[in-house]
């Protein structure tokens, strides 16, 4: 709906202004509009840096500020894009419309690493109909669906609300039904694809235990705390045995070389006793080199997995921000990227495909370890946002990734949210927020492809690129030449 309002300001900007102003008020418009989402949708970037990360208030809301700023950029130049095209014809406006938006969407989802949080289509989660389009599409491709929807509506709305004389236009022009009718038709669809089962079930079902230690940020890393985080790992793992059982994101509060060996070896015999395995999160040194990794043991063996796709600032110092991170406090910012590509872990009877934090956002990432892998395992630890938006909105980041792969998706993280989702994008269960526990249930593997896992988003973005060349051949004739005929007449 908002982006259908977005929309109408734009058209607005076409039809009343000269072409030397409209690219330049329609970018104007569309960052105003990406601001204010970004500001509300990301505010936790705030939590991060000043709460958790110590940097003074003033610092870190001023750098959650600048960062929302080059965020906007993004819909800024869809809608300069949109405006200074200034195609005619509704229908061509809203294709148009779609299909800037979700090029956007898809450059600032790569553009400086990547940061496709609140696209649009993640938005579209289970009851939505718009859903069924994500085996089909992926998250962008809904992004364009759910855009064209909204301009579909605020067609119907000003149709309705028109008092426009119908002599000058036809009744075509002024009756909602064609526009009514391709949004029907839109939802529709959708639903229908969501009745549709591109994957199949695999193997027996699988008992897993997802544990929840519940263990505060900010005394997460203190050496006094390290032996109360192994004691409550191991305390959940014994009273609730699975054939896989997960930990979070650096459950494990050290490196491995610094965790007692001792320790590690009755984890290993936990997972024997129960005739499964166990993943954990820790981190690993290697030499110089130090790796963000989910560590396997159990009756399968010791098997790893290190995470690829790093968060800037969090993991990673970009190149000529030492400065910045100089006045935060954030443990472990300076991973090494593991190797793109890694096979799928052999745990309890499936191969898992395993991503950490952040990595489940991108897709086309997800994607590389498929079709092979049959189950989806996320780790995560956000207690880094505290109790913001941030949890929610990753919990249903993970429910697209179920949609878009067919696969379960399992999430075991620090402080919540904790889950088992369907392939259907549903969340079967979960713990709430900010509470110790594990959360156990069945779980069934999968096998196959959707359209998505082969062909990832190049089929959205091809589509929408030959859309935009296809439209702009339609464009509506500068406000001044328009005045200059009339007054010629």
């Amino acid at each position: 709906m908002s982006l259908g309002g977005l929309f109408a300001l734009l058209c607005i900007e076409i039809d009343g202004c000269s072409g030397d102003r409209r690219a330049r008020y329609g970018a104007l418009i569309a960052a105003a509009y990406g601001l204010g989402l970004f500001l509300a949708g990301v505010s936790w970037v705030y939590v991060s840096l000043s709460v958790f990360g110590g940097m003074p208030a003033a610092v870190a809301g001023l750098a959650t500020v600048l960062f929302c700023l080059v965020l906007a950029v993004f819909p800024a130049l869809a809608g300069a894009l949109f405006v200074g095209f200034a195609v005619v014809g509704w229908w061509r406006r809203g294709l148009l419309f779609a299909s800037l938006w979700m090029l956007a969407e898809c450059l600032r989802a790569w553009a400086f690493t990547g940061f496709p949080w609140l696209a649009a289509g993640y938005s579209q989660t289970p009851p939505s109909p718009l859903a069924g389009y994500a085996a089909l599409l992926g998250v962008h491709g809904v992004s364009f669906v759910s855009a064209l929807l909204g301009t579909l509506i605020f067609e119907v709305g000003r149709r309705c609300l028109s008092t426009e004389p119908c002599s000058t236009r036809g009744w075509l022009h002024r009756f909602p039904a064609l526009p009514l009718l391709a949004g029907a038709a839109i939802l529709v669809t959708g639903d229908r694809l969501r009745d549709l089962r591109w994957t199949e079930v695999a193997g027996e079902p699988l008992s897993v235990a997802l544990l929840q230690g519940n263990v505060a940020q900010e005394m997460k890393w203190r050496p006094e705390r390290f032996f109360d985080s192994l004691r409550t790992y191991y305390r959940l793992a014994q009273e609730h045995p699975a054939q896989l059982t997960v930990l979070p994101e650096t459950a494990l509060p050290a490196f491995l070389d610094q965790v007692p060996a001792e320790y590690l070896d009755a984890l290993q015999k936990l997972a024997l006793r129960q005739h499964g395995d166990l993943l954990l999160g820790i981190a690993v040194a290697d030499g110089k080199q130090y790796f963000n990794s989910a560590l396997s043991l159990g009756a399968s063996g010791q098997q790893h997995y290190n995470k690829v796709h790093l968060v800037p600032f969090g993991e990673f110092v970009p190149p000529g921000f030492a400065w910045f991170m100089a006045m935060a406090n954030i443990p472990m910012s300076n991973f090494t990227a593991g190797s793109p590509g890694q096979p799928p872990l052999r745990l309890a009877g499936q191969r898992v495909g395993v991503n950490i934090c952040y990595e489940d956002v991108f897709g086309e990432e997800i994607i590389t370890a498929l079709p092979a892998a049959t189950l989806l395992i996320n780790i995560s630890n956000v207690a880094w946002f505290g109790d913001s938006l941030a949890p929610a909105q990753h919990l249903q980041i993970a429910r697209m990734r179920a949609l878009e792969t067919g696969r379960m998706m399992l999430r075991a993280t620090n402080t919540g949210m904790t889950a088992i989702v369907d392939v259907d994008g549903r969340v079967l269960s979960s713990l709430p927020p900010f509470s110790r526990g594990a959360l156990v249930g069945e779980v069934r593997g999968h096998t196959g492809a959707t359209p998505y896992v082969r062909w990832g988003h190049w089929p959205a973005i091809v589509g929408t690129l030959l859309l935009i060349a296809l439209l702009g051949r339609h464009r509506a004739m500068p406000r001044k030449q328009v005045l200059v005929q009339r007054e010629t007449k």
